[in-house]
């Protein structure tokens, strides 16, 4: 085994921290490694298989002697930091959509397209969280029996927008449980009770009506599935929910399949678990899939309105399996 030098990236924030709880998780062949950060996070410390390491300021000499960088510190970081790193010698895998169309960059799920990660330059893209997620499900009925059209919902969980948006969650139920007035400071709308039908919380929509995270879905599982002829559409949506991201998605295919072929595609498909007994009660939640490595999926029904198309429910740790997780199993196949 080849024990590497590691960085992270935006290590401070909710996926950073994530990304170095999963490095330890994994047992990953750690040498030496770095906890980068922006000058407010300056002076903090991090622990990491007991010992306590100090967060460091992100700049140009950052990655002297860095092998792999797990980078989760927004678009633009990533777009002027990236291509620092790779210039330095560093692989990095980044979290941010900043490279994620750029054709020169693969974009991987490791379940899905892992062959792609041979052709990087320096840069590897880690996909959107939703997107992920859908994927891996995707791929392996599509090897059967070719995917020609999606639609998909989402029900996102908060820890999608970030720490302060789940202390908001939190502020807002205490607040209703003291009979206060709830504070709404980074969603557009109050989110406890609510379901929001806009991702991300500003400059949300594009002229075609659809929203930035939508065509990323679109976009990107297109790309991550090497057939453009796939037709996707999508609406995301916030949920009250802490962490796990919970999906709704028809899936018409090719060739006919009936929900028990599904299952037992599913059933063999890596990454994947089959929580389908729904006379039990028996299907994903977001309580279940919660810090799990894998995606899990149920409610697989044939549709009654289409022939050839498939229901399902799938739901993943959006903070694990839809980035931290993702990306540490492109560094431990790289």
């Amino acid at each position: 085994m080849s024990y590497r030098n590691v960085a992270v990236v935006g290590a401070t924030g909710l996926v950073g921290r994530k990304m170095i709880e999963t490095l330890e998780r994994r047992n990953f062949p750690v040498k030496n490694i770095k906890f980068l950060a922006s000058e407010r996070s300056k002076g903090r410390k991090l622990s990491f298989k007991g010992e306590e390491i100090p967060v460091e300021v992100l700049d140009e000499s950052s990655f002297k002697g860095v092998e792999i960088a797990l980078f989760s510190a927004g678009g633009a970081t990533s777009k002027k930091f990236a291509p620092v790193a790779a210039k330095a010698g560093c692989v990095v895998v980044d979290n941010s959509s900043a490279w994620r169309m750029d054709p020169e960059v693969p974009l991987v799920v490791p379940e899905v397209n892992p062959q792609e990660i041979k052709k990087h330059k320096g840069i590897i893209a880690n996909p959107n969280c939703s997107t992920i997620q859908m994927v891996v499900v995707l791929k392996p009925i599509h090897d059967v029996a070719r995917v020609q059209r999606v639609v998909v919902s989402t029900y996102q969980a908060v820890s999608g927008a970030g720490q302060k948006a789940v202390q908001e969650l939190l502020d807002q139920i205490k607040a209703y449980v003291e009979g206060k007035p709830l504070e709404v400071k980074v969603f557009p709308h109050q989110i406890l009770f609510n379901c929001i039908p806009q991702i991300p919380q500003s400059n949300a929509f594009e002229p075609n009506g659809y929203t930035n995270e939508e065509m990323k879905m679109i976009n990107e599982t297109k790309k991550i599935m090497g057939d453009p002829s796939i037709q996707v559409t999508a609406t995301t949506v916030r949920v009250p929910v802490l962490n796990s991201h919970s999906e709704s998605v028809n899936i018409q295919t090719e060739k006919k399949l009936t929900a028990q072929e599904v299952r037992q595609i599913l059933s063999k498909a890596p990454g994947v678990v089959v929580m389908d007994d729904p006379a039990n009660q028996i299907y994903p939640l977001a309580t279940i899939a919660d810090s799990k490595w894998e995606t899990f999926v149920g409610r697989i029904r044939e549709d009654i309105s289409h022939p050839s198309a498939i229901d399902l429910w799938i739901v993943a740790d959006n903070l694990l399996k839809g980035a931290a997780y993702n990306a540490v199993q492109i560094a431990e196949l790289l």
